[in-house]
């Protein structure tokens, strides 16, 4: 009688914890995401905090942006392949004032804006202010409407902006 109930059990003990697992995935997100950045060695941080700076505060390098959008992923992710079409019709949404950019997480560049920004699943997206400060992120597929919503709040009204797109490689 055990026998028979003991796999029954287990499924149903399997199948409780990954309900609970998926229900608090963001959670743990946000969590290792922190534990990453506060991880992160100082120098790490600083030259972080420069490059974003340098090619992302549109404030202080002259560039006409308004917003950045960086993307993390991955050229074999199927999730990353699903926001290519995202990014491409972010770029004919807002060109000009959304600066549009792949990050590929394999490629040794990546890494130290992976750890500035706590990137522990892929693909996560980053929207950057005018000053290179972030203000929305979300790991997954987003839809353009919901990444549009996104950046209209933040004063991007919906017109033919500007971007740099890099190739997933």
């Amino acid at each position: 009688m055990l026998r028979k109930i003991l796999p029954l059990i287990l499924f149903i003990l399997l199948f409780a914890l990954l309900i609970v697992g998926f229900s608090m995935k963001d959670r743990m997100n946000n969590y290792l995401g922190t534990m990453m950045k506060t991880q992160a060695p100082p120098e790490i941080t600083h030259s972080g905090n420069a490059l974003v700076d340098s090619l992302y505060n549109y404030s202080a390098n002259g560039l006409n942006y308004e917003i950045t959008f960086l993307e993390f992923g991955a050229k074999g992710c199927s999730a990353c392949k699903s926001m290519e079409r995202v990014m491409e019709e972010m770029q004919s949404k807002y060109p000009g004032r959304v600066n549009v950019v792949f990050m590929n997480i394999l490629k040794p560049e990546s890494q130290n804006l992976m750890k500035l920004y706590g990137i522990v699943a892929i693909p996560t997206q980053v929207i950057l202010d005018k000053n290179g400060k972030e203000f929305f992120r979300h790991t997954g597929y987003i839809s353009t409407q919901e990444l549009s919503k996104q950046i209209n709040e933040h004063g991007v009204k919906n017109q033919t902006m500007g971007h740099v797109f890099d190739e997933m490689k």
